[in-house]
């Protein structure tokens, strides 16, 4: 459990290719899903921090500011899952910033598996932190391993404004164009009444 992770101990990188993929983010997401990347990786660098899981952070922060670009009109894909859609845009923009090869792939899987149920953290470490962090901000889950403090600060300085509803929609038009996507089995499953029960929202 978090105990003593303060707000002001989640340092975001200062990197040219950090400060590209929020200015991308910035340009094409909406407020609200500009709001959830950010807080994405909050959660989830929080959570690593307290854990003791070692992560990359360039890496984490530009895949948590990618990770939904899918969604966006711009980037939609109507033949792959939205998930694999973001992990080709995310390839392309760490090509432009300089990445090698290996790196580009590394940050199309972790867009890629944020989508998974479950990352294993010896095989991915930025991947499991991404898949836990987006299902905290998403539908709650496991919220309660984030201290009160640290969540009044973030949802402070970010705050949630339409993510619920916006995702919502983003979410169950995915699934029903794409009945065979992760976003179809989510929506299969309930989501939308995870979103709508999520204590970050009380």
């Amino acid at each position: 459990m978090l105990t003593y992770v303060k707000f002001d101990d989640l340092a975001i990188p200062d990197t040219p290719a950090c400060r590209g993929a929020l200015e991308v983010a910035t340009r094409y997401h909406s407020p609200s899903l500009l709001n959830h990347s950010i807080r994405a990786y909050l959660w989830a660098a929080a959570y690593a921090q307290d854990s003791g899981i070692a992560f990359d952070a360039e890496l984490l922060y530009v895949s948590s500011m990618l990770h939904d670009i899918g969604l966006v009109a711009e980037f939609d894909s109507h033949t792959v899952p939205y998930e694999e859609a973001g992990g080709h845009v995310a390839w392309v923009f760490c090509a432009g910033a300089g990445w090698s090869p290996e790196r580009r792939l590394r940050a199309c899987e972790v867009i890629i598996r944020h989508m998974w149920e479950e990352v294993p953290v010896e095989q991915d470490p930025e991947g499991h932190l991404l898949e836990l962090s987006t299902g905290m901000d998403i539908s709650g889950r496991r919220t309660d391993e984030i201290p009160a403090e640290v969540r009044k600060d973030v949802l402070e300085r970010y705050p949630r404004l339409e993510i619920a509803k916006e995702f919502g929609v983003c979410i169950s038009e995915q699934g029903a164009r794409k009945p065979s996507s992760f976003a179809g089995q989510f929506v299969r499953g309930g989501i939308a009444d995870r979103i709508a029960r999520n204590p970050l929202d009380a």
